[in-house]
């Protein structure tokens, strides 16, 4: 029996798995080491997970999550390993290791994240072995829902999309421009603001104006992070909500730049559950 986890920075979920199925599955508050000591992860593991597990004890523990760099790992592992000390082997990598093995399994590709925030790398089969660093929603996260969000509001407010648009968006969200730009400049997270216009845009894909502005947004992803790899024979495996929302857009940006999709998924979860029972 493993327990596998897919944790952002708000919300993890967990998978206790038995001869390669989901036996029981969990949610908690997220998990992320950058931002959280020890003390505080293993409250939420010990508070949150443990009363969900039913008394189980797993094997193994897999835990992916945003925030989880090599040199901060052994705090959510020695989290871990307080509430499962019986387990033979735990581990704890981040979140683009973790959309690699769900897309890639144990073959060589490239793997991206388009969330929130946008990621990706070269993977080789079991390890990553490039990969162009995002830079974050201000300075980069090109194709992700964020970005979508800032182009969205910048074409909008500037006049470059149908004034009927503008109209709608305005009586739908109950937003002006000034409060967008009190959201964006005055209160946190505001990333997380810009991305929850997304489902607006993806509703509104009729437009040409702003179906033109995805495949823009998303081909300048690809030219910015993906092409660098230089390996165009890989098909791009795809792991996050805008990636698996807008798959249609997605594929023709990789065509305009002469790559291909592979699979295209809006959680790791499934994937990560093959991988480690060795279906992969």
């Amino acid at each position: 029996m493993i327990l596998i986890a897919d944790s952002g920075s708000t919300k993890a979920d967990w998978w206790l798995a038995e001869g390669g199925r989901a036996v029981r599955r969990a949610a908690t508050q997220g998990i992320n080491p950058y931002h959280q000591g020890e003390e505080e992860i293993s409250s939420i593991v010990l508070g949150e997970l443990v009363p969900q597990m039913g008394g189980c004890e797993p094997q193994g523990v897999h835990f992916y999550g945003s925030g989880c760099r090599e040199e901060v790992a052994p705090v959510v592992e020695s989290a871990l390993r307080r509430a499962f000390p019986g387990a033979e082997a735990i581990e704890a990598r981040g979140d683009l290791l973790g959309a690699a093995r769900a897309v890639c399994g144990r073959s060589e590709g490239v793997a991206c994240i388009l969330g929130t925030g946008s990621n990706s790398c070269l993977y080789d089969g079991e390890a990553i072995v490039a990969n162009t660093p995002p830079l974050g929603y201000i300075l980069g996260d090109e194709g992700s829902g964020a970005v979508l969000g800032r182009e969205f509001v910048n074409a909008l407010f500037k006049g470059r999309l149908p004034e009927a648009l503008c109209r709608e968006f305005m009586a739908e969200s109950g937003l002006t421009m000034a409060d967008v730009i009190r959201r964006v400049y005055r209160e946190p997270l505001a990333n997380r603001f810009l991305a929850s216009l997304s489902p607006f845009v993806h509703s509104h894909l009729s437009c040409p104006e702003l179906r033109s502005m995805v495949i823009g947004s998303f081909r300048s992803f690809l030219r910015n992070n993906v092409a660098c790899y230089r390996r165009p024979d890989l098909p791009l495996g795809i792991v996050g909500s805008v990636g698996y929302h807008y798959s249609a857009e997605l594929a023709e940006a990789a065509m305009a730049e002469g790559m291909s999709l592979g699979q295209v998924v809006s959680s790791p979860m499934e994937g990560l559950l093959r991988f480690h029972c060795g279906e992969a």
